[in-house]
């Protein structure tokens, strides 16, 4: 009767064993996701910064608009997919992308060496410049050149391609004291208005339009920090959604309806498509 009793128990506790190690294998199996797709079927999910005006940003009433805003929506058309758009923090977006939150970065991102080590890298869609901007009221400010930089106070935003440029000048070890960074280009302007900075380091294109809306408070300075073009980031391991984007853009391009839009925010066409390097 022990002998049973021994035997029965043995086989219970191999019964329990087994139903945890089969448990187990079935919860780590479980716990090994399929391969990530490049982008959730019929939907690209776009991440961007919703305050750089024009590329995209809010309206008096809300709604997210702008030139990215519209060219994404038209090139989603020649992708067959809906176009999502996710507003994330500027400096955080490197995360976002390799967490998976979003399936690209566009807003008017520019190509630089450390993005395009880092990300698999659109062709170029967008000319651009790097500027230096003042009031129109402050006269005695005079930059003829970087080293120049060293005398007045710059702000600029927080990982942009301005800051980029400014860190790579020859001259930055001078002036890098000199440097605020903030969270988007509308506080780094408030600044500016209070007299906390002297000139701002930004985009042509979103330099420009400030300063219409602002009836020419702001002026461009003749130095130039470097020129610049703009491209959508994409992950490292999503060549194919990148070039089925890529060739979207070149339909876009060739149907003129990039045209279109380009006049309808800039005036001009100052649509490219460039190899990005």
């Amino acid at each position: 009767m022990k002998l049973k009793k021994i035997i029965t128990a043995t086989l219970a506790f191999s019964l329990v064993i087994g139903s945890v190690f089969f448990t187990a294998c079935g919860d780590k199996k479980e716990a090994a996701k399929p391969e990530d797709q490049t982008a959730e079927k019929g939907k690209l999910i776009v991440g961007l910064d919703d305050t750089f005006a024009p590329m995209g940003f809010r309206d008096a009433n809300g709604k997210l608009v702008g030139f990215d805003i519209d060219f994404a929506n038209e090139v989603g058309k020649e992708l067959g997919m809906k176009i999502e758009f996710k507003p994330i923090s500027w400096d955080a977006k490197d995360l976002e992308l390799k967490s998976k939150n979003i399936d690209c970065i566009w807003n008017g991102m520019s190509v630089t060496p450390d993005r395009l080590e880092a990300m698999a890298i659109s062709k170029s869609y967008l000319d651009n410049s790097i500027i230096l901007m003042t009031l129109s009221s402050k006269g005695d400010v005079k930059i003829a050149d970087a080293k120049d930089l060293k005398k007045y106070k710059i702000g600029t935003q927080a990982d942009s391609a301005a800051l980029e440029v400014l860190k790579k000048n020859d001259e930055y070890e001078n002036y890098k004291a000199n440097i605020t960074e903030y969270g988007d280009y509308d506080k780094a302007i408030l600044d500016l208005k209070a007299g906390r900075v002297d000139v701002i380091a930004i985009d042509q294109v979103l330099g420009e339009y400030k300063s219409n809306n602002m009836k020419g408070e702001l002026k461009k300075l003749d130095y130039i920090l470097g020129k610049d073009k703009y491209a959508i980031g994409f992950r490292k391991d999503n060549n194919e959604l990148m070039e089925a984007v890529n060739d979207a853009i070149k339909k876009t391009i060739d149907s003129g309806k990039a045209e279109e839009i380009s006049k309808k925010w800039f005036g001009t066409n100052i649509v490219i498509f460039e190899e990005s390097k």
